[in-house]
């Protein structure tokens, strides 16, 4: 080409904004970015209320993060990259333990029933004496590595409410790449020697400073990039596409060498022209997501607890995890001020999702009563955000339908999806960020080298998400 391909991202969140920065940052594309929303990150991104940052729910920088991607992390926030060590308490049986678990909590904090029961299960493994089931759902993988004590009490009754299925509905895919710890060997090694020794990374001024700062260096390198913009349609022309948008009322057409997509690939479906195989609409079914609710508290004290982040894995409590967004950045301010955000899995029918504020208020209330928590006084206000896209299900046999979407996207000309809603991925930020990263790799000379993003998607399914 005798001039820079352009290439139109569809997604203003990690991976989106990622591949904008990579593709000026190094020449190698014009960009356009269109992003629906007037902020960037998606649902890692942060909003103020109540006088402190907020993230939609509990995030954290892993240090797992390639040396590479968190040099650029630390280079773009200019000192704003925190180092903390972690303080999370996992509810079991109606004790809390330490998370990441220590060996010694697990040994005096835990009743001995539990304690008992997992040695034996460890023991019935080595010895080949539990009855191993010859099928791939989540409960067959995890039951078959750890045994009924572990699975019981903490995985299954965590898969419920999380993804709103039993364990036996869902694929072996979600525990190989959901569960970090899915075999006894590796919950030793994570218990002996936690990843960073228990510590993350966190930025000053909330997880979505993470990708502001790459939207504000791509937009300082040149890209393009458009807020409150609808994509309506991809039209495939010989050239590449067409992409038709609307801009705060305002329809245009934008015309791309290449289409970089990070939305939901059944909406990217949807959206192109010629229109996808009748087969492959009536599969999207077969892929979907849990909502989250998303429950803000106010309360009239400095701190609640010391702890970052509650887990519940129990049935009697609705939410999945409490987190404490001061704790993880070390605020001081606002004084006499802190706020918790309980995370409540759904569905957009249940009940819960059309609760009002204050409703969803009374429940988590309820909840952290039920938990023994230290709730001194009501809450002094609530405040409520509603993710549709928060974590795939991975459905027995949702592989087939997945892989369709895949081989359809991929016979399509200088069209890439890629990015945790892209790839149906439960990934974390920087796995996000990873691919973001490859795909800018595999652009060179205005082409776009189609075996080496192969390798790296082999690479990609090896991502287990870090909790």
């Amino acid at each position: 080409m005798s001039q820079l391909p352009h290439v139109v991202v569809l997604g203003g969140g990690p991976a989106g904004c990622g591949a904008a920065h990579q593709l000026r940052r190094q020449g190698r594309a014009r960009v356009t970015l269109i992003e629906r929303q007037g902020h960037f990150g998606g649902n890692a991104s942060s909003f103020e209320w109540a006088g402190q940052w907020l993230d939609y729910g509990s995030h954290r920088l892993h240090y797992t993060t390639e040396p590479a991607i968190l040099e650029d992390i630390r280079t773009l926030l200019k000192g704003d990259l925190l180092e903390r060590r972690r303080q999370g308490r996992i509810r079991l049986r109606g004790r809390y333990v330490r998370f990441p678990f220590k060996p010694a909590d697990l040994l005096l904090r835990l009743d001995k029933a539990f304690a008992s029961g997992v040695l034996w299960d460890m023991a019935a493994g080595k010895l080949g004496l539990r009855q191993r089931s010859s099928g791939d759902t989540f409960g067959d993988v995890l039951m078959a590595s750890l045994g009924p004590t572990i699975c019981d009490n903490f995985y299954f009754p965590y898969a419920r409410k999380i993804w709103g299925h039993e364990p036996a509905a869902l694929s072996g895919t979600q525990a190989r790449r959901r569960v970090t710890a899915n075999s006894f060997a590796k919950l030793l090694k994570r218990i002996l020697k936690p990843v960073g020794g228990g510590m993350f990374y966190y930025p000053r001024r909330g997880f979505g400073q993470i990708t502001s700062a790459y939207a504000a260096a791509a937009t300082g390198a040149g890209a393009d990039m458009m807020l409150d913009t609808s994509v309506d349609r991809l039209e495939r022309v010989d050239a590449g596409w067409k992409v038709h948008v609307t801009q705060q009322g305002a329809a245009k057409v934008l015309d791309a060498d290449y289409v970089w997509s990070t939305i939901p690939i059944t909406m990217l479906a949807r959206l192109t022209t010629p229109a996808a195989p009748e087969a492959l609409v009536a599969a999207a079914p077969g892929i979907d997501y849990r909502a989250m609710l998303l429950v803000y508290l106010q309360l009239d004290v400095d701190r609640f607890t010391a702890t970052d982040a509650h887990y519940f894995p129990e049935s009697s409590i609705a939410i999945t995890r409490l987190s404490e967004p001061k704790n993880y950045s070390d605020l001081t301010t606002p004084v006499g001020s802190t706020v918790l955000c309980a995370e409540l899995p759904c569905a957009p029918g249940d009940p819960t999702w059309s609760m009002t504020d204050e409703e969803l208020g009374h429940l988590v209330v309820k909840d952290i009563r039920t938990a023994q928590l230290p709730l001194v006084r009501p809450p002094v206000a609530v405040h409520v955000k509603r993710l549709r896209h928060a974590y795939p299900i991975y459905l027995t046999g949702y592989e087939k339908h997945f892989d369709a979407h895949d081989a359809w996207a991929a016979s399509q000309p200088r069209l890439l999806t890629f990015g945790r809603q892209g790839l149906f991925a439960h990934d974390n930020t920087h796995h996000a960020l990873y691919m973001a990263y490859c795909a800018t790799e595999c652009l060179r000379d205005g082409v776009f080298d189609e075996v080496k993003w192969a390798e790296y998607r082999r690479v990609f399914a090896t991502h287990v998400v870090e909790d």
